[in-house]
């Protein structure tokens, strides 16, 4: 029966939709218009339809074009496109070098005139040899730096922006110095520079300047050839020109190349400043370096009739870490077993690279190399592969390489230190752990020689590994901002020692030393205070900051395929490997809290407003800017008035890192230049400790001013059965400017994805995947190219209507065709256990996705408050079961009225509404805020309503605020259509002093639209609430009924 009746609806609405077309020739009959008049208007019609449409089209090609362009260009074509086509991931930047190339000439005055004011004078004051040192010419001549590409990244995070740089310098540089005392003149004539320079833009702010930082560096260590002049000739001389170069280049490294980098802040006084310059490693790359097979024979003997074989030996590089293997005398397969250790800050982008060697008297040969992006390591957890060599013409290389992850806790730690007994390592045991010294500064040092200031120095020595930092001269309080990183095998048996000496003379000024057992202590296991110096000056103190983390061993996957494997074990007939069948865990997830702000009102604010000259003060037009987590909000303006209300509402996605505010900033807004009205903050942490903040604060940097805020801290919880009371009290808190508030926070956990489609040409794709919820959206990185590419990202998204919204994600190739999407509507996740799902979804277009999406209802403290005095017997009233299967059938219809009609609100759920009575009656929302000082009014629906013809009516409400009836206190509703049932969920608001409501009453008076044959309205029914006799601090919906016009006063 229920089918049927769909059906009769259904063709009822067809019906209706065809009889639509004959409402312009009813309406020009009615009209006395001819046949011309209608076939013009439909002429008319057809014609701006068919441009509309064109229009659409021609929108919907070039927003493809701009999304897919390797895509749209394919299908353009319709064939196969030449071998010159191609859609490279890193872009050229001509428009930058054309920068570069006009004002080059101006860099090179600015480097002359740095050299010859700033670099001369600190030259000649380091020596008193070097007093007659100078430049004698400084040209940078016609050729300038170039870019060759540019790629960017996604961050780790979001407050981070990665950039590439393939730069390459073959210039016509000229720099000549002379030392007139000793004739000695020397110089550069020209310099190659290769290499791939790394930019971060970190962190990212909502306010000017956006970006708080700049952070550069060489990945790997760039290429360096110099051509020498005047004495430094003897440079170029073979054996010595390699020797310069690598001089200059470890030089260049010490501060370019990772883990150094050079920072360039762009805020003053960057709380960041130091972790940006000194960031803690990514993790520790294990690198067993097992075995080679078939190297090249490089010895000769009887000029070289007679082929010998090879002493290999291996040298590993990451960044500036290096290591060297020990020599294999006459053997082109040797065999090795050792073990190295690298740390790896960049992920991706940093290198593993491995060159063999032929170890000769002279000059060692060159075997081959091979490189290995880490970022394959990190992804796979273990790898155990023969790599090919390269350059070298023929041989391979065993390696087993581990990814050992940086743990804040020590509670594996014994786990990790008996895992490591088991291992037999050369030439070192395997780290437990590693130690990152902060060295700051030193204040309070001896003087040991009157009159004249110490030279500091620091070594800071790990048992049998020392690391010593900078030089800084003259000074008994010297600054170094220096960090130093140490291996630890046992850290509960080893202690870290500092020797603060003066250089050149090596005599000691103080000395320091900590068991790392402390560290272990601590929380986070790390230190950061002011240490006093033994063997010193009093009040001597070294200002250090030391972070330890446990060196864990992520296994893979049971069955997983790792990347490589070394000669697997033949007859493996067991199929494929087998796949998580959850999404893992990830360490930024469930983190998160939305922090609302609702800026209220300010009091007493500064009038910057003048007039006639300044003789008369006149007002301000205030508004607001609030800062928080990263995002910035802006309020309307209040014109003319010194104490504005805004009562308006902002959200943010927040996480729980010390050192964040919320700021608010005033101004007055003027057609030239706004004029500052104050300032204010909260601190983060005390908004996330305490929940709530209600209260005026006192504006800052004005003689007078204060403004009230209230900001709340909401955690997202699993609990469904409070998510229809979430959305009943954000439609009362729902301030009249501003989003809608929210009622959920999506999390959403991209794992990887399997099986995806192969590319043209049975290439795998380098995917990423997009997701969108609404209007906000996210992306994740791109992956090397696989079929099973792995994020491991996690996202957050603000839910307004968890029953209306859908996460939309692609999976896409990068720089080519969309690979498969899938559309979840969040109303799928309601019904399930902990409102998430987790495992593999799959892909319309082919493969599949494994990711985790879970809701969290933000329930605020007014929910709360009225679940706790309701209590466990103060639900909703029984209703008969009749009524119950009554009201749960036309529950799909409502919610498509609702969303045909525009849904301001979502209607309380039918099982929580208060017991309805007979006859016509309407249900009502009502409450009054006090601190925003306005009377809020919900009219969800009306039943039983009755008709005064046989027509139905097209019913809407009206509401007036009584005693007046002005356009200030009139709201009415949208019109509902030929029903006697309408529902309506629209929400109105009046300001009012709170003691002005006691002494208003409300009359909503239900009527039907205007009659087109009698240009009437006619009134359905009518009530009067006295608000004084209406509890409305809690409003909740109730039935009220509606009276006959006549028996009203």
């Amino acid at each position: 029966m229920e089918r049927r009746g769909g059906l009769g609806l259904a063709a009822l609405g067809a019906l209706g939709r065809r009889l639509l077309w004959a409402l312009p020739a009813y309406a020009a009959g009615l009209l006395g218009l001819g046949a011309g008049a209608v076939v013009l208007a439909l002429a008319l019609y057809a014609g701006w339809r068919r441009r509309r449409r064109a229009r659409e089209r021609g929108m919907r090609a070039a927003e493809r074009l701009h999304r897919e362009e390797e895509a749209a260009v394919r299908a353009a074509a319709r064939g196969e496109l030449p071998a010159w086509v191609s859609f490279p991931d890193v872009e050229r930047a001509e428009w930058l070098n054309k920068v570069l190339a006009q004002a080059w000439p101006f860099l090179g005055r600015y480097l002359e005139k740095l050299l010859q004011d700033s670099v001369a004078p600190a030259i000649r004051a380091s020596s008193a040899h070097l007093q007659s040192f100078t430049f004698t010419r400084v040209d940078l001549g016609q050729k300038p730096l170039r870019v060759l590409g540019v790629q960017a990244h996604p961050g780790t995070h979001k407050k981070q922006i990665l950039l590439d740089l393939n730069i390459s310098y073959v210039g016509d540089v000229q720099i000549d110095v002379e030392v007139k005392k000793f004739f000695c003149k020397a110089g550069v004539k020209g310099m190659q520079l290769h290499g791939v320079l790394r930019i971060i833009l970190e962190p990212l702010l909502g306010d000017a300047p956006i970006v708080g930082a700049l952070s550069l560096f060489f990945i790997r260590r760039p290429t360096l050839d110099i051509n020498w002049t005047g004495m430094t000739n003897l440079l170029d001389i073979p054996g010595l020109s390699s020797m310069s170069d690598s001089m200059i280049m470890d030089s260049i490294a010490s501060y370019l190349v990772l883990p150094n980098r050079l920072l360039v802040p762009l805020l003053p006084d960057l709380p960041e400043a130091a972790r940006l310059r000194w960031p803690l490693p990514r993790g520790v790359v294990r690198v067993s370096l097992v075995a080679a097979r078939a190297l090249r024979s490089k010895d000769r003997f009887l000029g070289g009739l007679v082929q010998g074989r090879s002493d290999p030996y291996a040298l590993l590089r990451v960044g500036t870490q290096a290591a060297t293997s020990r020599v294999i005398g006459d053997s082109l397969d040797p065999v090795w077993d050792e073990m190295y250790e690298f740390m790896v800050h960049e992920v991706p982008g940093q290198e593993l690279e491995v060159e063999l060697f032929d170890k000769d008297p002279d000059k060692d040969d060159l075997l081959g190399r091979m490189k290995l992006d880490l970022g394959e390591v990190l992804r796979a957890r273990v790898m155990d592969e023969w790599f090919p060599l390269q350059e070298g013409g023929q041989g391979r290389l065993h390696l087993r390489l581990e990814w050992l992850s940086l743990l804040s806790d020590a509670s594996k730690l014994d786990q990790v230190l008996e895992k490591n007994q088991k291992i037999v390592a050369k030439p070192d045991p395997p780290s437990s752990a590693i130690l990152v010294v902060y060295l700051d500064r030193a204040e309070g040092l001896p003087v040991r020689k009157a009159g004249k200031e110490p030279n500091p120095v620091v070594q800071v020595s790990v048992q049998d590994v020392t690391r010593e930092s900078k030089v800084v001269c003259n000074t008994s309080a010297p600054v170094w901002e220096d960090a130093f990183r140490f291996f630890l095998h046992d850290p509960r048996n080893q202690d870290v020692d500092f020797q603060v000496k003066d250089d050149p003379r090596q005599s000691p000024l103080g000395s320091l030393s900590l068991p790392l057992s402390r560290l272990l202590e601590s929380p986070s296991l790390s230190l950061a205070e002011p240490f006093p110096l033994q063997r010193s000056g009093p009040g001597a103190l070294l200002h250090l900051q030391l972070e330890l983390r446990v060196l864990f061993p992520e296994p893979p996957e049971p069955g997983a395929a790792t990347p490589g494997q070394a000669e697997p074990p033949k007859g493996d007939t067991e199929g494929p490997p087998r796949r998580p069948s959850r999404a893992g865990p990830d360490p930024r997830s469930g983190t998160e809290r939305v922090l609302r702000v609702q800026l209220l009102e300010a009091a007493d604010l500064v009038a910057k407003d003048q007039r006639l000259g300044g003789l008369v003060r006149g007002r301000s037009d205030p508004y607001a800017e609030t800062r928080a987590g990263g995002s910035r909000f802006r309020s309307r303006v209040v014109r003319e008035e010194l104490n504005p209300r805004w009562n308006e509402s902002y959200e943010v996605i927040v996480d729980d890192v010390p050192g964040q505010d919320v700021e608010f900033d005033l101004f007055d807004k003027d057609i030239d230049k706004d004029d500052f009205l104050g300032r204010c903050k909260v601190p983060l942490r005390r908004v996330l400790s305490s929940r709530v903040v209600d209260e005026w604060l006192p504006l800052q940097d004005v003689r007078s001013g204060r403004l009230h805020v209230r900001l709340e801290s909401l955690e997202p919880r699993p609990s469904p059965e409070l998510l229809d009371r979430v959305l009943h009290t954000n439609a009362l808190l729902q301030p009249q400017h501003g989003p809608e508030l929210s009622a959920a926070l999506l999390r959403v956990y991209l794992d990887r994805a399997a099986d995806l489609p192969l590319l043209k040409g049975s290439q795998p794709p380098s995917a990423f995947a997009s997701l969108a919820v609404g209007d906000a959206s996210f992306r994740t990185k791109s992956c090397p190219p696989c079929t099973e590419p792995v994020w491991d990202e996690g996202f957050s998204f603000l839910i307004r209507r968890p029953h209306l919204e859908t996460l939309e994600l692609q999976v896409r190739a990068e720089a080519g065709p969309a690979l498969g999407s899938l559309t979840l509507p969040l109303a799928r996740l309601l019904p399930r256990p902990g409102l998430g799902t987790d495992g593999w979804e799959p892909l319309a277009g082919g493969g599949r996705i494994l990711l985790r999406a879970q809701l969290g209802v933000l329930v605020p403290l007014e929910v709360e408050e009225g679940a706790a005095r309701r209590g466990p017997e103060g639900g909703d009233p029984e209703r008969p079961q009749e009524e119950e299967e009554e009201e749960e059938e036309p529950r799909g219809e409502e919610d498509e009225q609702r969303g045909a009609g525009g849904l301001r609100q979502r209607l309380v759920p039918a099982d929580r509404r208060p017991q309805p009575t007979q006859g016509p009656r309407v249900l009502l929302s009502l409450r009054f805020q006090r601190e925003q000082r306005r009377l809020v009014a919900i009219v969800h629906s009306c039943r039983d309503l009755r008709a005064a013809s046989k027509d139905l009516p097209d019913p809407y409400v009206s509401l007036v605020l009584l005693p007046e009836r002005s356009r200030a206190t009139k709201r009415k509703t949208g019109v509902q259509k030929r029903t006697l049932n309408p529902e309506f969920n629209e929400r109105f608001e009046w300001e009012l002093p709170p003691e002005e409501a006691p002494r208003r009453r409300l009359e909503a008076t239900v009527k039907s639209s205007v009659n087109f044959v009698t240009r009437e309205k006619e009134t359905l029914g009518k009530l009067q609430l006295e608000l004084a006799q209406v509890d409305l601090s809690e409003g909740d919906p109730r039935w009220y009924e509606l009276q006959d016009e006549r028996s009203l006063p």
